[in-house]
């Protein structure tokens, strides 16, 4: 046999990644974060128990319906938030700041049970209304993808979002056996936690983008 027939393979040093695979600049302790803090503001575990009641009074919910409006709206606001902002004369460490202080208030209501923002539960609007919005793509998880894309790469929080809309299709699709295997202590706690997880990423999302603006 030969040596000469057999194709000579390039050391493992000269591989490179596909491009489309090179453009995707992040870390996995970077998805994560953003992937998690997109988690605990849409709250979609905090929300079973209204859920819940808006199924059983609406007859059920259309899962796919309401996952891909709520998903379309945090694309949209991902990639046109900016102009958006710059038409209102702002930038976006200004709405990131802004927006820290509402998820810190999120943050508050979730740990002290306090009510601040009151959401339209009227369970004749639909799935459009109140499910995809505001309780799953709501005021604060729309001003955390906007504070969140001031601090990191759109890919990174588009795959979050992404990531976050296939969770909560799913907990839309197994509302029932959730909240049978959770109870009501469990979702009570699971509420607390990330309530406390909110709480620490506003301060973070306040501190990086308030020392840029007072420059």
């Amino acid at each position: 046999m030969e040596v000469g027939r057999w194709k000579k393979v390039p050391p493992p040093s000269t591989y490179q990644l596909p491009p489309y695979l090179c453009r995707m600049n992040f870390t996995l302790d970077e998805l994560i974060t953003v992937t998690f803090t997109l988690f605990a503001v849409i709250d979609i575990i905090g929300s079973i128990p209204l859920l819940i009641s808006l199924k059983q009074k609406m007859g059920g919910i259309r899962e796919l319906r309401a996952t891909l409006i709520s998903g379309a709206l945090m694309i949209v606001f991902l990639f046109i938030g900016e102009t958006f902002l710059r038409i209102m004369g702002l930038d976006v460490r200004s709405f990131a700041v802004g927006g820290s202080i509402v998820i810190f208030i999120l943050g508050l209501e979730m740990v002290l049970g306090i009510e601040f923002f009151k959401p339209d539960a009227n369970p004749s609007s639909g799935t459009v209304v109140p499910i995809a919005f505001p309780l799953i793509a709501g005021s604060g998880t729309l001003t955390t993808v906007i504070s969140l894309r001031a601090n990191y790469n759109e890919t990174i929080v588009l795959v979050a979002i992404l990531i976050n809309l296939i969770f909560v299709y799913l907990v839309l699709h197994s509302l029932n056996y959730i909240a049978r295997l959770l109870g009501t202590g469990g979702l009570l706690a699971v509420r607390k936690f990330f309530g406390v997880v909110l709480l620490a990423i506003a301060v973070k999302i306040f501190t990086t983008n308030l020392s840029g603006l007072i420059k």
